[in-house]
């Protein structure tokens, strides 16, 4: 299962998401949480220590040898270095697993921060990049590691995005089998659910409301006005994570039973969704869709390639395509 966190700016994605990556680890399942967000926190988050975090090898500052990699013998890519963040995979590419096993975001990006867990990171802005390029030159990193992977049951890739809608500058926010959308129940914490829930209308994209900082019952009311429905369900006042965000990132069985309860509906939530051969077709068409869009808009010109031409109509994705990967 590929699982966003999105939300306003504070609402406390990073934390959830945090939290939900450890559960689900605790449970048994292969985790790989994601920090695709411009303020690199969720390694703290997931209990690193801050110079621990920050030595997180980052996925935009490889993304060369990441191109490399995943183009394997795609016969239709004849260099790698023209692949863009919305390249979707094809006969020959190779695809990667939750598990690892041998690839470099595996093996040498990512850092394990318990059981079952490792972090991946899109990484910060480099000095390099102040003023002259926009944090999309490192999320594409991440949507080129999604439209590559094939993840089964039990295994989790959860990613925390950036603030707001930004993932709506590419086909990123279509790569997720459901996005949790973390609301605090004021007017502007809500606002971002609806600007999410219109820019997603038309592209089957699974969203679920997520309160935070939930007082009582006026609250919840709030929430439930203000989306049209209720909220899957709602995290109130934690002496849990007031402790985590001074520093103190405690052992999971000490979270408040309440919130613990909480994780488990949204990790129920997730399990109920499909993952049949028509939603691998859905996710395969929709990263098609974007590469297209983009590569008429900017990435041929970008590139001086025509960039349909990556398009494999033949591929097929999946667990079933796994055979297929390029040794």
């Amino acid at each position: 299962m590929k699982i966003a966190f999105v939300g306003k700016g504070g609402s406390g994605k990073t934390t959830l998401s945090a939290l939900f990556a450890r559960h689900l680890a605790s449970t048994g399942a292969q985790v790989v949480a994601v920090d695709a967000d411009i303020n690199q926190h969720l390694g703290v988050a997931l209990g690193l220590g801050e110079r621990e975090a920050a030595a997180v090898p980052a996925l935009g500052a490889h993304l060369p040898r990441a191109k490399e990699y995943l183009r394997g013998d795609n016969p239709l890519i004849a260099d790698a270095a023209d692949m863009v963040k919305t390249t979707p995979a094809g006969r020959g590419s190779r695809l990667l697993r939750v598990t690892g096993g041998g690839d470099p975001f595996h093996a040498d990006w990512s850092v394990p921060v318990a059981p079952n867990l490792r972090l991946l990171a899109s990484g910060p802005f480099a000095e390099e990049d102040l003023g002259v390029a926009c944090y999309h030159s490192k999320t594409g990193a991440v949507e080129l590691y999604l439209n590559h992977l094939v993840d089964v049951e039990n295994e989790y890739v959860v990613v925390d995005m950036t603030a707001g809608a930004d993932c709506f500058a590419s086909g990123l926010f279509t790569r997720f089998d459901l996005t949790f959308l973390v609301a605090e129940p004021t007017v502007r914490g809500t606002g971002v659910h609806q600007q999410y829930r219109d820019y997603a209308d038309g592209y089957d994209v699974a969203l679920a409301v997520v309160g935070n900082k939930v007082t009582g019952p006026e609250d919840v009311d709030f929430l439930r006005e203000r989306i049209g429905a209720d909220p899957l369900a709602c995290f109130g006042t934690s002496r849990y994570v007031r402790a985590a965000e001074q520093g103190r990132v405690e052992p999971l069985d000490l979270l408040e039973p309440e919130h613990r309860e909480v994780l488990r509906t949204m990790a129920r939530a997730a399990e109920a969704r499909p993952k049949g051969p028509e939603d691998w077709a859905r996710f395969q068409d929709q990263a098609v869709q974007f590469h297209l869009r983009n590569a008429r808009a900017w990435a041929d010109r970008a590139t001086g390639v025509d960039l349909a031409a990556h398009v494999d109509p033949e591929f097929v994705h999946g667990p079933h395509a796994l055979s297929a990967v390029s040794a």
